[in-house]
């Protein structure tokens, strides 16, 4: 069964169930209430009509009946009341509704309460069948010398009942008809707000939702539009130091993480992408977007928070795999040009002139791996150099590795990759500013020595230099001299950084017109 149809049933039932109660209930009360009412009406009718001068002083007169009857009936039909019965200690009548019975004893057995001189509220059955009566004893000089007898008939009263239940089961069947169509509102209300689901698709949303927010590597934090946490993963725990079983959720975002600007972001609705953010001195990027309900209303917004640092480490391998496949691609093309020229000797029958010409791009190239494995013994390093070998004379260039250079005692915990990337953007760097080089020679030369404490690195390029106005801001991150090449400006930047968490500095000098040369300096004791 649907949850639309239980809600429906449910609610159904309960107003059922209210209703009947209400109806029995209230109709218990009223009934209760009204004989309350006409008991005391009818007590209070009856002590009046026994204060009444006239009637005590009838008592004492021949013909009672005669001063008593006219005024009883009287007062009867003011009231209302069935009858009015005056009664002598003897309980013999002077008044009745039926003169017929004038004269006959009362019917009842409920005067003896009476002649004691109380007055009381009773229920009993007469000569006009059961009422509901009220008495009082008629006194003179301190004594009681008669009772007064005031009814109402039960049928009558039912009548009245009657009427009244049949008032309650309007409102009452009202009530229903209008709990009905509440029901039914707020069930499709309901179906509505839940888009339609039932319960088990809702649990499984929760269960895969909380599952994706734990597998996502970024911290997840969403808020309200009253800024209190809504939704934080367990990366985002980590990230905050703050164990898993502290509960943030329902906290106020500023007591939790200050100046997040996530609350600008609910009150402006504009999303902001890789902004930079510091959390306990820690880089963060993050992404700031609000979150729109169906109507296209902010209702809160939402942070993710990726570490810096894995992006950057990210960044290195990928520019190390981008590095590795432009030297074999270079290297492929090479060798290629060089087979076809040995192919074309061949053909041509110049036999002498291709073994020459192998031989000597053999010794060539063994001597300079020989160089590579002798003075740059790690093979990362040394292999990488190789492809920026191959892809400086694909494109021309004249790439030199200094023949004094010596990277031999490189310390182990200096990462590999971070050097790899130093190097491979220097030396980007260097072949960008003499690929457009005016000059009919491209030079791009390569210094590495272990010498010392520190590692050094040079790169040397005889480019058009760097303008003095742009020396201050040429490791700022974004900022490039390049027009065509939308990924300018992160280079350097990133040397920097990593130089910078290596515990090392960079340096360059440049004149326009005749080239730059960068220097860096790493500690082989350890970064800081």
């Amino acid at each position: 069964m649907r949850l639309h149809t239980k809600l429906m049933l449910g609610m159904f039932v309960l107003i059922l169930l209210m209703g009947g109660i209400f109806n029995v209930t209230y109709q218990n009360i009223m009934e209760s209430n009204l004989k309350h009412e006409i008991g005391i009406k009818a007590l209070s009718v009856a002590q009046s009509v026994s204060n009444i001068p006239e009637i005590q002083e009838a008592f004492y007169t021949e013909h009672p009946t005669t001063i008593i009857q006219p005024i009883a009936e009287k007062i009867r039909q003011q009231v209302d009341a069935e009858f009015i019965v005056i009664g002598n200690r003897n309980e013999i009548r002077y008044s009745h509704p039926n003169p017929r019975r004038i004269g006959q004893k009362m019917v009842g057995g409920d005067n003896d309460r009476v002649f004691k001189g109380e007055s009381i509220i009773s229920e009993s059955t007469g000569t006009l069948g059961p009422s509901l009566r009220g008495k009082a004893p008629i006194f003179s000089d301190g004594k009681v010398i008669g009772v007064v007898s005031v009814g109402y008939l039960q049928t009558n009263i039912e009548k009245n009942v009657s009427k009244i239940e049949r008032k309650i089961l309007i409102v009452t069947l009202l009530i229903l008809i209008g709990g009905i169509l509440a029901a039914l509102l707020i069930s499709l209300n309901i179906k509505r707000a839940i888009f339609g689901l039932e319960p088990k698709e809702i649990a499984w949303m929760y269960q895969e939702k909380h599952a994706i927010l734990e597998s996502i590597h970024e911290g997840i934090i969403a808020i309200d539009t009253k800024g209190k946490i809504t939704v934080v993963n367990e990366t985002a725990h980590k990230i905050l130091n703050v164990p898993n079983s502290t509960m943030l959720r329902g906290k106020k975002i500023d007591e939790v993480i200050e100046n997040t600007q996530l609350l600008e972001v609910v009150h402006t609705g504009q999303a902001e992408y890789d902004r930079e953010f510091n959390i306990f001195g820690e880089a963060f990027l993050t992404n700031r977007i609000p979150i729109l309900n169906n109507r296209g209303e902010i209702i809160g917004a939402v942070a993710s928070l990726r570490n810096k640092s894995e992006l950057y480490k990210l960044l290195q391998e990928l520019s190390h795999v981008k590095s590795y496949a432009e030297g074999l691609r270079a290297q492929t093309h090479e060798y290629s040009n060089r087979l076809y020229t040995v192919l074309g000797l061949i053909q041509l029958g110049s036999n002498k002139e291709a073994i020459d010409f192998i031989s000597k791009e053999v010794d060539v190239a063994q001597g300079f791996i020989q160089f590579l494995m002798r003075e740059i013994p790690d093979p990362i390093i040394a292999g990488f150099i190789l492809g920026k070998v191959s892809l400086a004379s694909e494109l021309k260039i004249d790439f030199k590795v200094d023949r004094e250079s010596s990277f031999k005692d490189v310390p182990s915990d200096i990462n590999r990759g971070q050097l790899i990337t130093i190097i491979g953007n220097l030396i980007n760097n260097a072949f960008e500013a003499v690929k457009d080089n005016d000059k009919n020679e491209k030079r791009v030369a390569l210094f590495l020595t272990d010498l010392g404490k520190e590692l050094i690195i040079e790169v040397e390029d005889n480019g058009k230099g760097i303008d003095s106005t742009n020396h201050e801001r040429i490791f700022e991150r974004g900022f490039t001299t390049k027009s065509s090449n939308n990924n300018s400006g992160i280079g350097l930047s990133l040397v920097e950084e990593l130089i910078i968490e290596l515990g090392g500095n960079v340096t360059f000098s440049s004149k326009v017109g005749v080239g730059t040369i960068f220097m860096v300096a790493i500690p082989k004791s350890g970064g800081i």
